[in-house]
């Protein structure tokens, strides 16, 4: 069997695997490189490039990368999804079909019609790896968008908090002027049932009530954490199942509906692989937990990589299925979201990624980069991290000012952006109590400045199967560099980063950066670096190196916004002059679930016409409902000229409405409120050809 870019062969009747493996029985062959690669069963792949992990736990350095899954692209020119089920996935869980449960209101595992089925699906894509990705996802399910709330800003730590303390963490964020979204209550809001534990303030492994000696009041707590502008999510650990002593009215209630038929004493059995305890569980515990005010879960699952009752069958990927495909079903007025572990190819369907726990020391940060972008091989986009590491390694760098700001900084260009560490009273992550603070609070400005880019890479993620941290070589995958320079990555379509991950030498840092053809802006420093080319750059304790694409117009927020969900009523495009190019701006209401359809766009062109560039804001296109009718813009134009004329639709600026910054070479020009339908078009004539 024959296509335009694959041959088949197979001899009927006979076992495709041979041992020895070989292509005696079956084969395919295509065109790779110039030459023709085969592959059969069996065939090892040492090019993979590899995708994710179930877990950082333990991440010290670069240690992780043998626990590494492969991913969907290869250098070889073919991956292999083997998804027969006596295939055994990197957990020891295998794949089940499914079908649609009428108790749950889902999909649900059943067994296969045959279980000595031969499952494989072939990846014959060469180095068009976008392509294999996003047809990746057309067949196993998109990467579903999450709410806008999560890109802000997470407070995090693993700590005894009472509502006090929590109470007291909002007040210094809101005092520091931090912008924030997210507030996570850690193990310690719940209990298991032991008395000794309440006095402690420590939580159990798995508890369903509150901890009301930290926490006496939770609905009130909830509440004015919601008042300040935070959403809030609970972390669960759900191995032990769900406790008389402890969650008395939630047992009561599960027990007497199942008919006892889980019990164990005085305890109902984790049993997320049956309808009727799902039912039971979901209806009872997490719908009432939800009407107290949390809006999404942390999925913390680490105990038991497969089911005890249905053998094969990998908890991790079946929690992360049933948690979010609840909230789908039970709470369709929002989108689902969850927090979560890595559990196998798939889990692409289930954001967010929680990647564990990592060691708090410069090689463990310098991993994480690389890590980041390549999980995008397996569609896994939005890795969360702790930022600033997780557990203690050392004296010298548990909370070292430069590693921590550094790991903040890289989490500003990372999908999720959470500081967190482990319960150890040595470990600190209030930023507002670093001595180097206002470096910090930049990044975190930053972080919100760069939203309308970031949200519109996530929606891009959804239409493209293709992360937002993306590695060099899905751009250029016939350069050796872009496999070679494995910490550096794109982040969305337009900005290149390479984020410090090394103490520096007497408060600089030197970086090596690999640059692809065309003209690359670098924000902190104000350059611009032609490529393709090698550079090593200096940069400060406050720089980031990250890149504009040239001529790429780029959507940010004001500095006045505090909170992602906010609309503001003016944007700042940057964009660089000498070179075209273009941009987008996403926008929807932030937690709509009908989002596929439900949505506005915004064009961004730049057209340079020797002397003359012009700057494009199209007119809005799609659903506009919540949306802002008008905008005012501010366009900051780098590597410019002075400028002889700046006209807006066809008349000119006045002079009070656009500077000209000599020193940075900088063009600023205010454009006015205007109808976000309406075209405007921001023309230059420049004294002489930018450069």
């Amino acid at each position: 069997m024959s296509t335009d870019r694959v041959q088949l062969k197979y001899r009927k009747g006979s076992n495709p695997h041979t041992v020895p493996a070989s292509p005696d029985n079956l084969s395919i062959s295509l065109m790779h490189g110039g030459r023709s690669v085969l592959w059969y069963p069996g065939k090892p792949d040492p090019l993979n490039l590899k995708g994710t992990c179930r877990t950082l736990d333990g991440s010290n350095g670069n240690n992780k990368i043998s626990e590494m899954e492969p991913g969907l692209i290869s250098r070889s020119g073919w991956a292999i999804i083997d998804d027969s089920p006596t295939a055994v996935r990197a957990d020891g869980s295998k794949s089940f079909p499914m079908e649609y449960n009428a108790e749950v209101g889902f999909e649900w595992w059943t067994n296969p019609a045959d279980p000595h089925a031969m499952d494989i699906y072939f990846l014959g894509y060469g180095s068009n790896y976008k392509k294999a990705l996003k047809d990746f996802t057309t067949i196993a399910g998109y990467i579903p968008l999450p709410p806008d709330y999560v890109f802000g800003y997470w407070y995090s730590k693993y700590a005894s908090y009472s509502a006090d303390d929590y109470r007291l963490i909002m007040t210094d964020l809101e005092e520091n002027n931090i912008p924030a979204d997210v507030m996570i209550l850690d193990m310690d809001w719940h209990w298991n049932g032991d008395p000794s534990s309440q006095s402690g303030g420590r939580g159990g492994w798995t508890g369903w009530s509150w901890n009301t000696n930290l926490i006496p009041q939770p609905k009130e707590l909830l509440k004015e954490i919601h008042d300040r502008n935070f959403k809030i999510a609970l972390n669960l650990h759900p191995a032990d199942g769900v406790n008389k002593s402890e969650s008395p009215q939630y047992f009561e209630a599960m027990n007497g509906e199942l008919g006892e038929k889980y019990l164990n004493g005085d305890n109902i059995a984790w049993a997320l692989d049956y309808s009727d305890f799902t039912k039971s569980f979901f209806s009872n515990v997490i719908r009432d937990h939800e009407s107290e005010g949390v809006d999404f879960w942390w999925l913390d699952w680490q105990q038991h990589l497969t089911s005890h009752h249905t053998p094969g069958l990998g908890q991790t990927f079946w929690c992360n299925h049933v948690f979010f495909n609840d909230m789908a079903a039970n709470r369709p007025d929002h989108r689902p979201v969850i927090f979560h572990r890595w559990g196998g190819l798939g889990s692409h369907r289930y954001q967010i990624g929680f990647s564990g726990d990592a060691l708090i020391n410069f090689p463990t940060l310098a991993f994480q980069p690389y890590f980041t972008a390549t999980a995008s091989n397996v569609g896994y986009a939005f890795w969360g991290h702790d930022l600033g590491g997780h557990a203690f390694t050392d004296e010298k760098t548990v909370n070292d000012p430069e590693l921590v700001l550094r790991w903040i900084q890289f989490g500003v260009f990372s999908p999720i952006f959470r500081t967190h560490a482990t319960k150890d009273d040595r470990i600190e992550r209030r930023i507002w109590k670093f001595s180097n603070f206002p470096s910090m609070l930049k990044a975190v400005q930053l972080r919100y400045a760069l939203f309308p880019y970031i949200y519109t890479a996530a929606r891009q993620t959804f239409d493209s199967g293709l992360g937002m941290c993306r590695p060099m070589y899905y751009e250029y995958p016939d350069c050796e560099e872009a496999y070679r320079y494995s910490g550096q990555y794109f982040f969305g379509d337009n900005i290149l980063v390479a984020p410090v991950t090394e103490a520096a030498t007497g408060g600089k840092s030197l970086k090596e950066i690999w640059f692809p053809e065309g003209s690359w802006y670098c924000v902190p420093t104000g350059k611009m670096i032609e490529g393709p080319c090698v550079a090593t750059l200096e940069f400060g304790p406050e720089d980031i190196p990250y890149f504009y694409r040239a001529g790429a117009m780029i959507p940010l927020n004001p500095a006045t916004v505090k909170n992602v969900t906010e609309r503001p009523a003016e944007l700042i495009l940057d964009v660089t002059a000498g070179t075209g190019g273009s941009g987008l701006l996403y926008e929807d209401s932030g937690d709509n679930p009908d989002y596929a359809t439900v949505y506005a766009t915004t064009a961004l062109n730049h057209r340079v016409e020797g002397r003359r560039e012009h700057y494009i804001i199209e007119g809005r296109q799609g659903c506009a409902d919540g949306l802002r009718a008008e905008r005012a813009y501010t366009v900051r134009i780098y590597n410019s000229n002075m400028p002889l004329a700046v006209s807006l639709d066809g008349s000119d600026v006045e002079a009070a409405d656009w500077q000209y910054d000599a020193a940075c070479r900088c063009l600023t020009v205010k454009l006015p409120s205007a109808p976000c339908s309406m075209v405007r078009t921001l023309s230059v004539e420049y004294s002489i050809t930018s450069v």
